[in-house]
């Protein structure tokens, strides 16, 4: 990877976008030291990942959880399984089954869940299982890669909601992995994007997601809001701004409307 400068503040969600090969993944595995850079220098939460010392202690406090994490569940117990990396803290039990139940509240999963075996739950449920299993670590930043994937789109936006949820109560640094930028446009306060390993832009979300040649040439799609805008400009109909969501544009659309009066005659003016 190359040509990739980039900065990411505290407490902030930024999500990081591309098509499948761009980086993404390769990138946040330097984040908590999984992955050393090769070449230039890659600080996490004030120290430098080839550090040793300061390496040895970013497993918990950045917590990076990678597609499909469920996959990964193991134990035949709901608590066990979050209970996991808690436990390899050296913590008493009864701090650990605190941390437990509050990290099941923060995915909105019911505390009796504890005891379920995890063999019988939904998809949806399961994913919130292993998310929960990185909150009880308490991290301060949390790297997910696409969590919403082979997910219905209603589990997804509950998820991601959730997240969104967390980084305003705790203060949490959430990077989302997504090639879904509607996603993006509901949740991210910074988008960046990469293509090919290198960085092709980063900003509001609202400059970036408004971007639609430059998320093309990224092998992306820009959101729909931003499309119907587009097309409706090649119309020569106006929106008063770039819509990132579908409501933005339906308030565009009635504010633009409310400005148009129709004549006797069929003529228009505003």
């Amino acid at each position: 990877m190359g040509g990739i400068d980039l900065e990411i503040s505290r407490g902030e969600f930024l999500v990081l976008a591309g098509a499948s090969g761009s980086g993404k993944t390769t990138l946040v595995m330097h984040f908590n030291g999984l992955l050393l850079p090769t070449t230039g220098r890659v600080r996490v939460l004030g120290g430098d990942v080839t550090d040793r010392s300061h390496r040895s202690e970013l497993w918990r406090r950045v917590g990076l959880v990678f597609q499909y994490p469920e996959r990964q569940i193991f134990n035949l117990k709901v608590f066990d399984d979050i209970a996991f990396g808690v436990r390899n803290l050296g913590i008493d039990e009864r701090a650990v089954a605190r941390r437990v139940n509050e990290a099941l509240a923060m995915v909105g999963l019911p505390e009796k869940l504890q005891r379920a075996d995890p063999k019988t739950l939904s998809g949806g449920a399961l994913r919130r299982v292993a998310i929960a299993g990185v909150l009880a670590m308490r991290p301060e930043v949390l790297v997910l890669d696409e969590p919403g994937a082979g997910l219905d789109p209603a589990t997804r936006k509950s998820i991601l909601r959730k997240l969104k949820d967390i980084q305003a109560e705790y203060g949490t640094t959430v990077i989302l992995i997504t090639h879904h930028l509607e996603d993006a446009a509901s949740y991210a306060d910074r988008v960046a994007v990469l293509c090919r390993g290198r960085l092709m832009g980063v900003g509001d979300a609202g400059q970036m997601l408004g971007e639609a040649a430059m998320l093309r040439k990224a092998g992306l799609k820009a959101p729909f809001a931003v499309e119907l805008a587009g097309r409706l400009a090649e119309a020569g109909i106006q929106l008063p701004g770039i819509p990132l969501t579908p409501e933005e544009a339906a308030g565009m659309l009635q504010e633009l409307l409310q400005t148009v009066r129709i004549e006797p005659g069929g003529d228009t003016t505003c």
